[in-house]
């Protein structure tokens, strides 16, 4: 029988609202065999996550969701089966969490130009204290009633031409992708369909990625409709790429992403596990 598989979790490391111990134990009682904690650009929460996997008899694979800057956007690169302890990936991801610091008091300086005051303490509260994202920005304007819910939230306040949007200044697709390979891991496109680019822009990335040694797609995400889902796995199996499974979860605040519920893989295409018994 096949096994279940999320390839693509956060945490309260970065911006999930689960501790990875609380994720894990979700992941358990949702059938998930095999876990991936991706938390954007740290790997902090991977030791609590593996005592805990290790409990509940669940597998966990060791990752980081890489923010990146290419053609102009954010782009965000998964690295699975990294090892958490290797100092070049560690020091890449220092060097983002460190312009994460920056960009929130940015952020915050400009929303308190706009007359909200306090964002950036009342992101804090909603953040461990060391990594500061915009998720963080959103649950505080939440709380104020600025908005209902986190997408309303990135609307009208979080992205380009709106009071708190801040460009990204992130790591190169070249060295994203070398870490994770440096690191012994592989490396996969996270969420295609959620940036927006054109059939031609998409495949630039994905050609490059390729090029650079990434090995895979994320073909099912709660952020794709089915037949984006076909789309991805088409554009995995024609660049002879790997595909990969992952729900992007971050609470239960997010029904739209709900741990471990997500759709098969096309039957077209090759999991990213494929070979995972016999490594």
């Amino acid at each position: 029988m096949p096994r279940k598989y999320d390839l693509h979790a956060h945490s309260t490391a970065s911006d999930g609202t689960l501790t990875p111990s609380e994720l894990v134990a979700l992941a358990a009682a949702r059938g998930v065999e095999v876990l991936a904690l991706t938390d954007h650009d740290t790997l902090e929460g991977l030791a609590e996550a593996r005592t805990a996997a290790e409990a509940a008899d669940l597998s966990l694979l060791p990752g980081v969701e890489i923010s990146v800057t290419w053609g102009g956007r954010s782009v965000h690169i998964v690295g699975l089966g990294v090892a958490s302890r290797n100092e070049t990936l560690r020091e890449g991801l220092a060097g983002l969490r460190a312009y994460r610091h920056r960009r929130a008091e940015e952020i915050g300086r400009r929303l308190a130009g706009a007359g909200i005051a306090g964002a950036l303490e009342g992101a804090r509260e909603f953040s461990n204290g060391r990594l500061i994202g915009r998720t963080h920005f959103a649950r505080f304007l939440i709380q104020r009633g600025y908005a209902a819910n986190e997408r309303e939230v990135f609307k009208h306040y979080l992205v380009k031409g709106k009071p708190g949007h801040v460009p990204g200044e992130w790591a190169c697709l070249e060295a994203a992708v070398g870490w994770i390979r440096g690191a012994g891991g592989r490396a996969v496109i996270a969420h295609p369909g959620r940036y927006g680019f054109s059939r031609a822009k998409l495949l630039r990335l994905i050609g490059q990625f390729r090029e650079l040694g990434g090995v895979g797609i994320e073909v099912v995400s709660s952020s794709h409709t089915r037949d984006e889902s076909l789309l991805f796995a088409r554009y995995a199996r024609e660049n002879r790429l790997l595909a990969s499974v992952g729900s992007d979860f971050h609470g239960p605040q997010n029904p739209w992403a709900r741990l471990g519920e997500l759709a098969p893989l096309p039957a077209f295409c090759t999991p990213i596990w494929a070979d995972w018994e016999e490594r």
